[in-house]
């Protein structure tokens, strides 16, 4: 203003106006800053340039960009660095000042050069201010007296001479710090690139000649529901005690390890972290407690001195075992390139596969104690709670001790002192697992077919027919898994037809494409056969001219065959025979009063595992009649030890059904 003043005064000032321009102000209080220009000690970091570009060569960046990237560029673009600032706190700079000659510098090494050069004892000094600045030391140059300068240290020169420094060494513990350097990996948020990557690497290699460090995983930064950067300043910070209090330190943990890749920035809310409640951690927590509760049922333990041999245990227990050692080498690999997202979508997808497809098929054979399926079930939870350990591991510590050091006192106390899983190269049946993976698209489209014809689930079919590559290899054993799953008495290949294809013109296609000889065209393709179609092609003839029209020129309409409900996609069909005979009808009663009785069994809080007494009346003939069809079939199903025709004589809660006419006791 007063230049301003000063110009206008002297009739020179010839436009003022103001002009919006960036100005550096404070992160915390926003209050403008002011730049001074002052003196400061370097270190000649550029002397070191092409040994650091060498050293960077040398080292594993996660993700790969920042190597040659914000990493690489910075290298590139290198100056000496600042060490010294103008500070209270710090670490001192060790430089002593002559009083006479300015130029005359002593640089101090440890507290025992300082005591030889004081004439004293100072190993017991704190060698921070204001203590140290009160030592004085003679001038090695002149003798004079010489104090030290008031500069401290970069705190980011602290943090790079760490890997040394945290020994003492070289002055002391040498060969532990020589056993422990370079670390085999670091890992901060990427806002580091420039500050401990860079004064790690840059510290060891002035020192020692190479980085102390072999891999560097940049983290991504954690955000708000907004995505913004979490800030106490801002106040948009989640406080991960209350996120602990509320769903524990272990699903916390799970997302931060794969809730994505680990350079990734990612938002933090609730809904992210129930999800791996609900899908991940109580769904191995589930799975474990169904293999100790029918464990303890059958008074079953495992006898690690005479299991039964995998090759003897039925297919399905087969394949669970070639996906736990296939995901055991999948969750290697990941985890050996610092992929924890990988791997933890690899276990996740183990623990669904475990539980909603080997569990519920197997359930029967725990209400029957098989050997097979609990020695199957135990190796694959112990396994699984080893792999999952490193993501949650109080959850896998519990577990650990409740379901493995419970069953087996050579067991060690911990899951974090046992040996991490090693892949069976014989157990990883490929084969097997892809056959297996047919079966779950069979299942899948056959639901689908179910559900598009509307027919209930529980009503069991006569027979579904396949067509898929592959399938006329698959095993009686998976054959029936399929039907048992799809509710139907067989399964078999599909060999007639039972498809209906029709073609009709695309309109909107065709117009586009051929103008006024639309109606020309379309004629002709409602003329034409679908049998003459090839691979979705069909070509016609319109005035002489041959024309061939692909897919987006026609509409394709599939009919099924009276009393068949049939659905393709991907190379896959699956057919289903809607003919409901009166056995069929009766089936499909007996699976409804089955969902009945297990509903009053949940509704009156038995225990899964408790036996019981059933009594039951029916007011429509077929109920009636399918119930006495199959009435050792209900009583296996519901643990029913007796099955009785009419009502009891005390007073037992009932359950009644109006649309089955049915009431049960």
């Amino acid at each position: 203003q007063i230049l301003v003043d000063d110009l206008r005064e002297r009739g020179r000032l010839w436009r003022l106006a103001p002009y919006t321009h960036s100005y550096p102000s404070c992160w915390r209080c926003h209050t403008p800053l002011i730049y001074y220009a002052l003196p400061s000690w370097y270190v000649r970091t550029t002397a070191v340039k092409e040994q650091l570009l060498a050293e960077n060569e040398k080292t594993g960046w996660y993700p790969s960009h920042i190597k040659h990237g914000r990493y690489g560029a910075w290298l590139n673009n290198n100056i000496d660095w600042a060490l010294s600032r103008n500070r209270y706190w710090g670490t001192p700079l060790p430089v002593w000042r002559c009083t006479v000659d300015e130029k005359h510098l002593t640089c101090v090494g440890s507290l025992a050069e300082l005591s030889d050069l004081a004439g004293r004892d100072l190993s017991e000094l704190d060698p921070h201010r204001p203590y140290v600045d009160a030592v004085e030391v003679p001038c090695r140059t002149c003798g004079a007296t010489a104090r030290r300068v008031p500069e401290v240290i970069d705190c980011w020169f602290d943090s790079g001479a760490m890997p040394f420094a945290q020994w003492g060494a070289p002055h002391r513990n040498l060969a532990e710090f020589e056993a422990s350097f370079p670390a085999n990996f670091i890992c901060e948020a990427i806002d580091q690139t420039r500050g401990w990557f860079y004064s790690l690497m840059a510290v060891s290699t002035l020192l020692y000649g190479r980085s102390s460090y072999e891999n560097v995983l940049c983290l991504g930064l954690i955000l708000d529901a907004d995505g913004r950067k979490m800030s106490k300043h801002v106040g948009n910070i989640v406080d991960p005690f209350m996120l602990f209090d509320t769903y524990g330190a272990d699903a916390v943990r799970w997302l931060m390890l794969g809730g994505g890749s680990p350079w990734a920035d990612r938002r933090l809310g609730n809904d992210a972290i129930e999800e791996i409640v609900r899908k991940v951690l109580l769904t191995y927590w589930n799975t474990a407690s169904f293999l100790a509760l029918y464990a303890n049922a059958n008074d079953w333990r495992p006898d690690f001195t005479a299991p039964v041999p995998v090759v003897d245990r039925p297919v399905i227990d087969r394949w669970i075992l070639a996906e736990l050692h296939m995901t055991i080498r999948e969750v290697d690999a990941a985890l050996e390139t610092f992929d924890s997202a990988g791997a933890a979508r690899r276990i996740a997808s183990f623990v669904d596969t475990l539980s909603n497809w080997y569990v519920r098929r197997c359930r029967r054979r725990f209400w029957r104690g098989d050997e097979a399926a609990f020695f199957t079930l135990y190796e694959c939870v112990e396994t699984l709670t080893r792999l999952m350990a490193p993501f949650v591991p109080f959850l896998t510590d519990t577990l650990w001790q409740r379901l493995v050091v419970a069953a087996n006192p050579d067991a060690v106390d911990s899951v974090h002192l046992a040996a991490w899983p090693q892949v069976a190269a014989d157990l990883a049946d490929e084969r097997l697992r892809e056959q297996m993976s047919l079966v779950q698209r069979v299942v899948e489209l056959g639901r689908a077919t179910r559900s598009a014809s509307k027919m209930r689930t529980r009503q069991p079919l006569a027979r579904a027919m396949v067509a898929a590559p592959g399938f006329g290899d698959l095993p009686e054993e998976l054959r029936r898994e399929i039907a048992e799953e799809l509710n139907v008495a067989t399964v078999e290949a599909l060999t007639a037809d039972l498809v209906e294809v029709t073609v009709k013109p695309n309109w909107r296609a065709l117009g586009a494409r051929f103008g006024k000889r639309t109606q020309q065209i379309a004629k002709a393709v409602g003329a034409a056969d679908a049998a003459d179609m090839t691979d979705g092609r069909l070509t016609i003839t319109v005035d002489g001219e041959v024309i061939e029209l692909n897919g987006d020129d026609l509409v394709i309409v599939e009919t099924p065959k009276e009393g068949w409900a049939v659905t393709t996609d991907g190379g896959l069909s699956v057919a289903l025979d809607l003919e409901l005979t009166d056995w069929l009808r009766l089936a499909g009663l007996v699976r409804d009063v089955l969902r009945v009785v297990q509903e009053h069994r949940k509704t009156s809080g038995l225990e899964v595992t408790d036996r019981i007494e059933l009594w039951w009346l029916a007011s429509r003939d077929d109920t009636g009649a399918a119930i006495r069809a199959d009435a050792g079939l209900v009583a296996d199903e519901v643990l029913a030890t007796s099955i009785t025709e009419g009502a009891p004589d005390g007073d037992l809660p009932a359950q009644s059904v109006e649309d089955l006419g049915l009431t049960v006791w």
